[in-house]
């Protein structure tokens, strides 16, 4: 036979309010409380979603000067002192980056450079391009256009991430003359951030 139990308020042995319904509000726990989920927290019979559990963070570690597609040399992690990443993190073979978990993510591309005397009015321009079952496609670009002067640019791309076996990531040079798109292995010039902002949509 089921039992029903009918209470407004269940505390602890110290009279703490543990679990308590006021007005349809229940509250769980006190202040200072943490509250342990064991389990799959929903809403209505709907997982809630996980919210941001990836984000990453690398560099390209030494100039480019010629069209390179894809970029596959010279990247490492962020690891300045104070660096981190959440998660498992990126993975890239010879220029092709798994994602370590399905998702929407947001892609992030931060380029500097320099186009060199002679090349006005030319771009160079730097691609993010997804592969969905080893097709190619650029979806953003950041380019980089000043004559004889560094430059800057950035784009992003939000990727949903349906099957990391599938869904792939490069990068790519294009229309390079007379120009350099710049790395260092201390500091930021052109990177490339990775942030998984929820679920699959």
């Amino acid at each position: 036979m089921a039992s029903i139990l009918k209470v407004d308020t269940i505390q602890d042995q110290s009279g703490n309010n543990i679990i308590n319904e006021n007005a349809n509000t229940v509250t769980i726990g006190k202040a200072g409380d943490t509250v342990n989920v064991v389990g799959t927290l929903q809403n209505g019979g709907t997982n809630f979603l996980q919210g941001i559990t990836e984000a990453d963070q690398w560099r390209l570690t030494a100039d480019i000067t010629t069209n390179t597609n894809p970029i596959s040399a010279n990247l490492e992690r962020v690891d300045n002192t104070g660096a981190g990443y959440l998660g498992t993190g990126m993975s890239v073979s010879s220029g092709i980056w798994t994602f370590p978990s399905t998702g929407l993510w947001k892609i992030e591309l931060y380029a500097t450079g320099i186009v060199g005397a002679g090349a006005i009015d030319v771009q160079t321009i730097i691609h993010i391009r997804t592969y969905i079952s080893a097709s190619a496609v650029d979806v953003a670009s950041a380019f980089i256009g000043s004559n004889e002067d560094y430059d800057s640019a950035s784009t992003t791309f939000l990727y949903n991430v349906t099957d990391t076996s599938t869904h792939q990531l490069t990068f790519r040079t294009a229309s390079m003359v007379n120009s350099t798109v710049r790395g260092a292995t201390d500091v930021n010039e052109t990177h490339f951030n990775f942030i998984r902002l929820g679920d699959s949509v």
